[in-house]
């Protein structure tokens, strides 16, 4: 169980998070929406504590996460893997050793930049590629990948990290419909084919409604809404969106919206607000 507790987050004057609470259970694939602004980014790097919080805390499985320090909190950085939605790759590496570098928590850094690691971790680089369909481009640079493998780089990096839970930061925002589509099934997959956690940024609502089974709802800095994708109501939307779900339809109906992804219903990918 991943369990906030009155988590805040203050820039000087700024509140970016305020008062958060929630218990993430184990295997739940949940979309957090909102405006440019709500705090969602905010959040997920309070959980993997790139982030202090202000106040408040993060426990996983009983352990208060906001107390490590050291090579605990490595550890932890570890269990919990971050996918960006800029890339973070090294270009000038090819696609293989990208991925191995989310072994970096289990090595001393030298060795791991000399590229010295095990038969069996080498294995599990190639697994992961071939899990997202990139096995072909192992052995190109990270730089001659379209942006949608290189996404699903970014992702088989954070499946050989092992971790207990991913946290996708906006990681389709960048993408067009094909290749966000590939990079949310993805995530889908690895949710229900390893039981694993993912807490996922998203810009578009109607993507969270196909692909989440609980969306949190974020506006302000506060969450308004939490619960299954069925239960937002055309209110709850204005009131995380504000004017902008009325301006953009966000608050009709999903059979109004235009745009199918494979093996969903009519999905609209709306642009990220500025």
């Amino acid at each position: 169980m991943l369990r906030l507790e009155g988590l805040a987050k203050r820039f000087g004057t700024t509140v970016a998070v305020r008062d958060v609470s929630l218990d993430i259970a184990p295997g739940q694939l949940v979309g957090i929406i909102g405006r440019s602004g709500a705090g969602k980014s905010t959040l997920l790097r309070l959980i993997n504590r790139l982030l202090e919080p202000t106040q408040g805390t993060v426990s996983f499985q009983g352990v208060n996460i906001t107390a490590l320090r050291g090579r605990d909190l490595r550890v932890w950085r570890a269990r919990c893997a971050m996918i960006f939605q800029q890339f973070h790759l090294v270009n000038r590496l090819d696609v293989l050793t990208n991925v191995l570098l989310g072994r970096l928590s289990y090595h001393w850094t030298l060795p791991s930049l000399c590229k010295r690691f095990s038969v069996a971790e080498r294995a599990l680089a190639l697994q992961a590629l071939q899990r997202l369909d990139i096995l072909p481009q192992a052995l190109q640079c990270a730089d001659t990948l379209s942006g949608g493998q290189q996404q699903r780089v970014a992702i088989a990096r954070a499946l050989v990290q092992e971790p207990d839970l991913i946290l996708a930061d906006e990681p389709i925002a960048s993408l067009d419909l094909h290749n966000a589509t590939r990079v949310m099934d993805a995530l889908r997959t690895i949710n229900r084919e390893d039981g694993m956690t993912v807490l996922c940024n998203l810009h578009t609502l109607e993507t969270a409604r196909a692909y989440c089974d609980r969306i949190v709802g974020m506006a302000q800095g506060q969450v308004v809404f939490d619960g299954s994708p069925a239960a937002l109501s055309a209110e709850t939307l204005q009131e995380i969106y504000g004017r902008e779900a009325r301006d953009t339809g966000l608050d009709t109906p999903i059979a109004s919206s235009g745009v199918q992804v494979p093996g969903q219903h009519s999905v609209a990918l709306l642009p990220a607000t500025p």
